[in-house]
Order: structure tokens, then C-alpha cells, then sequence
């Protein structure tokens, strides 16, 4: 009897082992599947626009319908500003709700704004759009970047307050008993304590948020709509890297469309350079957290 449950146990360790050794395999052939995907895209990108990235493209206006050359200077510098706004706008409503969800909210209106924000994550962003044409286009009679900024900010809304809320949670609770047990009330507890002990993890959502939103065109095409002349003004219509892109590659000029790759390869650099200091930010202070 001994032999054979120790033969059962045999064949089912193998069996298990088996089948391991099988499911890592395909998750592995998954990921580099997946990588080489990417990889053939960046390089793609590189191929058709390296040829268009010098120094002009950098540093000089868009040149009129049909002429060679120019650049993106002021496409690249209004997807910043709008960048900008949009922090403006998403991030303290994002990070006010993230922590009222996790610190204040146990009751079924918390329920609603979790469902609430989890439905805002799969809207399309073209539905961001009109909705700021609505309200920002339409009383103020104009596209601009306020409006353009205002668009992504509420983009933003539901990941920074998905993640914050997650991020806040797993501070631990001795760290709030202390406070509390000093008097300290519990507003002054979250503001000193919670929200710069999970600053780290909230940084990173707010990054990872900025770097969605930083490819989006849609939403621009109702608000800031764009122009090929520096904008001074926040009321008045902006360029942005993706609305220059969309406009080049549509275009009938081969150069232009030599530009929009250069374009695209510039943003997926942003989003890339976003998401590295992101990283960079977190490594860097839990070394210090871990120091300290």
C-alpha cells in the first residue's frame, strides 16, 4: 500500500512539474512575443522618420502647404503646456478623491465613485472631447489650450484616483495610530503621514496617467485644434505633437509624412522619458526610505 501511494505521489509530482514547466513556456513565448512586437514597431518608426529629426525639427515653425523642411518647435512645446494644464486638472481632483476613498469613504457612495471611475477608464477618449467642447469650446466661443488641457485632465481623473486610492491603503495602520494617538487630527495625520508615505506609489500612477494622455488626439481635435505659429496666448488654438502628426500624415506631401514618423518617434521618446523618471523617482526614495 505504502509503494503505490508513494508511486501516486511520484506521478502526480511529475505530472505537476510538467505542466509548469509547459505554462512558463508559454508565458515566456507570450513576452517575447509581445516584445517583439514592440520591437519591430520602434523600429519601423525609426526607419521611415530618422531622416527627418535634425536640429530644424526641434527649433523651427511648420513651413507652408507644399515647401520642404521646417519643423515641430511649436508642436512640442504646446504638448507641454497642454501637458501642464491637464496636471492642473486631473491631478488634485485625482488624488483628493484617491484619498477619500481609501481614508474617509466606507459607505455605498464610495461604492459609486469606484464604479463611476472604473467606467471613465474605458470611455473613448473622443467622448473626453466633446464633453469639453461643451464645456469649455462652446462658452468661451473658441478653441484653446485651456481647453485642450482641460480635456486630458479629466482623462486623467480615474487612474490617479484608482491609483492613489490603492497606494494610500497600503500605508501601514501603525503609522496612522501613531499620529492619532498624538492628538493629531486626522486630516493633518493624512496630509503629514499617509499621503508622503505612499508619495512614491502616487507619483508613479500620476506619471503613468501624464503618459497616457500625452499621445491622445482625439480630445484635442475638439479643443485645442491646433495651428503652425507659436501661441502665446492660453485662450487661443495650440499645436500639439499629436494633432501635428495626425495633420502631416493625412497630408498628400512626402515630406510631411517623413515628419509625422519623426513626430511620432518624439513622442514615444516622451512617454518613454516620462515613465524612466517615474521609475528613476521611486527606486530613488525607497533607497532613502530604506536608508533612513
Amino acid at each position: 500500500m505504502r509503494e503505490m501511494i508513494q508511486a501516486s505521489f511520484q506521478r502526480t509530482r511529475r505530472r505537476r512539474a510538467l505542466w509548469d514547466k509547459v505554462m512558463v513556456g508559454v508565458l515566456l513565448l507570450c513576452a517575447v512575443s509581445v516584445l517583439f512586437i514592440l520591437f519591430n514597431i520602434l523600429l519601423h518608426l525609426f526607419i521611415k522618420g530618422i531622416t527627418a529629426l535634425n536640429w530644424n525639427f526641434f527649433t523651427h515653425l511648420p513651413k507652408p502647404v507644399g515647401e520642404k523642411g521646417g519643423g515641430m518647435a511649436n508642436a512640442i512645446a504646446g504638448t507641454f503646456i497642454l501637458l501642464g494644464l491637464a496636471v492642473c486638472v486631473g491631478v488634485p481632483v485625482g488624488l483628493g478623491a484617491g484619498v477619500y476613498l481609501s481614508e474617509y469613504a466606507s459607505d455605498k457612495f464610495a461604492q459609486v465613485v469606484r464604479f463611476v471611475s472604473d467606467v471613465m477608464n474605458g470611455i473613448p477618449s473622443i467622448v473626453y472631447g466633446i464633453f469639453a467642447y461643451i464645456v469649455c469650446v462652446l462658452p468661451m466661443k473658441g478653441f484653446s489650450a485651456f481647453s485642450g488641457g482641460f480635456a486630458l485632465g479629466i482623462m486623467m481623473i480615474p487612474m490617479i484616483t484608482r491609483t492613489s486610492e490603492q497606494f494610500v491603503r497600503m500605508v501601514p495602520n501603525q503609522l496612522k495610530e501613531a499620529g492619532l494617538a498624538l492628538g493629531v487630527p486626522k486630516w493633518r495625520v493624512t496630509l503629514d503621514i499617509v499621503i508622503p508615505s505612499a508619495l512614491a506609489g502616487i507619483t508613479t500612477g500620476i506619471m503613468v496617467a501624464l503618459a497616457r494622455v500625452s499621445g491622445e488626439t482625439a480630445p484635442l481635435l475638439f479643443t485645442a485644434f491646433g495651428n503652425h505659429y507659436w501661441q502665446h496666448s492660453l485662450t487661443q488654438p495650440i499645436a500639439a505633437l499629436p494633432l501635428q502628426v495626425f495633420s502631416y500624415a493625412i497630408s498628400p506631401f512626402d515630406d510631411w509624412h517623413r515628419q509625422a514618423w519623426a513626430g511620432a518617434i518624439v513622442l514615444i521618446l516622451m512617454v518613454l522619458l516620462i515613465n524612466s523618471w517615474a521609475q528613476f523617482y521611486v527606486m530613488r526614495r525607497n533607497r532613502w526610505s530604506a536608508g533612513k
